[in-house]
């Protein structure tokens, strides 16, 4: 898609005026990248409240209203076009990506996204269904878009996001914030936040908030939960460890389905049928056969094998 002319000439001279900046602070002695470092941040009590009791893909965070303060606004008013994402943690996870993004931070008309396989955010595994668009379950899924940030391989932006997450609930809200930029050449101060709990490496959502700046908020105003679910695909958040969801799993009270026969791996936790290919090349030492439900081994711990989807 090729940007209007006039587009074009805003981002050159926004991005004229983004480097004269940057080189000033350098000159100053002052770090660019220190001056916009992002700090951690609690979750907001809708938010643990949502993923505790809600199940909607999408989920309105405080009534839809985006959390910022006055001074972030009065940051953002005085430094338009800021870009800033946290640092990995020890688990190796993302954390806050903030900015005030305009078409300073757009990608130019025939600039292209580079490659970023060599990016592997935590959790990160490569699982493959026939059902899931591209078949594949994970992507490298951008906290800020490519399309609004220009960032691409940036280890601070990219999270182990299902398909579903990044381009059913993300996308829609991204595409939002670019048209409006585009239509306008206004700003929007945009913020979005990784929601991990405890030690788990793959996040269980994304909170996403917007509010455009020039106009205070009337043109772009959102705070939306999306969660990191693909239907049909069952995730261990704690490892990215992913099976087939059984239309019979039921609830998770250690009851679902009937007894029968599993042959469990004490190493890998997993639980196979006594027929899989994983049960039979079992190491005998690391083999026990039970009988029990689903549900009951589940709730011991045990994950069920990807292959045969006991």
């Amino acid at each position: 898609m090729h940007l209007p002319t006039h587009r074009f000439a805003l981002q050159l001279r926004a991005r004229y005026a983004a480097l004269f900046v940057v080189l000033a602070l350098a000159l100053s002695g002052c770090s660019a990248l220190g001056a916009h470092k992002a700090e951690p941040r609690t979750y907001h009590a809708d938010v643990v409240s949502i993923l505790e009791n809600g199940d909607n893909a999408i989920e309105q965070v405080n009534g839809g209203e985006p959390l910022f303060s006055n001074e972030d606004v009065a940051y953002a008013e005085e430094n338009l076009g800021f870009e800033r994402y946290s640092e990995l943690d020890e688990l190796g996870r993302c954390g806050v990506a903030e900015a005030c993004l305009g078409l300073e931070n757009m990608p130019g008309p025939h600039e292209e996204r580079g490659d970023i396989s060599d990016i592997h955010p935590s959790g990160w595994q490569s699982a493959r269904y026939s059902f899931v668009e591209g078949e594949s379950l994970y992507n490298r899924s951008h906290l800020i878009a490519w399309s609004l940030s220009s960032e691409n391989a940036n280890e601070g932006n990219l999270v182990t996001g299902t398909r579903y997450m990044n381009a059913e609930s993300m996308l829609g809200y991204e595409n939002q914030v670019a048209r409006y930029i585009d239509r306008t050449g206004n700003h929007v101060l945009y913020r979005v936040t990784p929601i991990f709990e405890d030690d788990e490496l793959v996040c269980r959502a994304v909170q996403m908030e917007a509010r455009s700046v020039e106009d205070d908020g009337a043109g772009i105003s959102f705070d939306v939960l999306c969660r990191n679910v693909q239907p049909g695909v069952e995730i261990d958040y704690a490892t990215g460890d992913n099976w087939l969801a059984r239309p019979d799993a039921g609830s998770d009270d250690g009851d679902q389905g009937e007894e029968r026969s599993y042959v469990l791996n004490t190493s890998s936790h997993k639980f196979h049928l006594p027929e899989c290919d994983g049960a039979t090349a079992m190491d005998p030492s690391n083999r026990r056969n039970v009988t029990a439900t689903r549900g009951e081994l589940i709730a011991e711990g045990y994950k069920p094998c990807g292959s045969c989807n006991p």
